[in-house]
């Protein structure tokens, strides 16, 4: 598990509200929805499995000096919430029931999930390293703007 001060945690929840409302106003998501991105949000953040904490320490030195550590956690969240969002779009129009779709829902969707998103921020971090236009629209979105 990584440890993570309130500094930390408050500005990786920042990051990934400012990325999450510029493309999908978080105002807009189901409440139902929003339950399981905090739940998916904490588990990112804890990091119990070290995933984001060995993706980081991967990363080449070029990549990790263009965003601050809890900015691209926080980045990486975003894209895991994004993909939420359309797995649970997905689910709800498979399923018939809601016992379908609870449990199609929780049958390890969260580490599907992270690990996708993980592999996907980190290909655009690097990416981000030779592509100026791509880092510009990382920055802006981290900034809410």
């Amino acid at each position: 598990m990584t440890e993570v001060t309130q500094a930390y945690k408050e500005r990786a929840e920042q990051v990934a509200l400012n990325v999450c409302n510029t493309v999908m106003p978080m105002n807009d998501i189901p409440k139902d929805l929003f339950e399981a991105y905090a739940n998916l949000c904490n588990e990112l953040i804890e990091d119990t499995d070290l995933k984001f904490s060995s993706g980081w320490d991967a990363l080449p030195a070029s990549a990790k000096s263009l965003l601050p550590k809890e900015d691209f956690h926080g980045f990486y969240i975003a894209n895991a919430w994004f993909q939420l969002s359309r797995v649970a779009q997905d689910i709800a129009e498979m399923a018939d029931t809601d016992d379908e779709i609870a449990e199609k829902e929780y049958n390890g969707i969260f580490t599907r999930l992270s690990d996708a998103s993980l592999k996907e921020s980190v290909r655009k971090l690097k990416k981000a390293r030779t592509d100026r236009s791509m880092l510009n629209s990382i920055k802006s979105v981290i900034a809410g703007k």
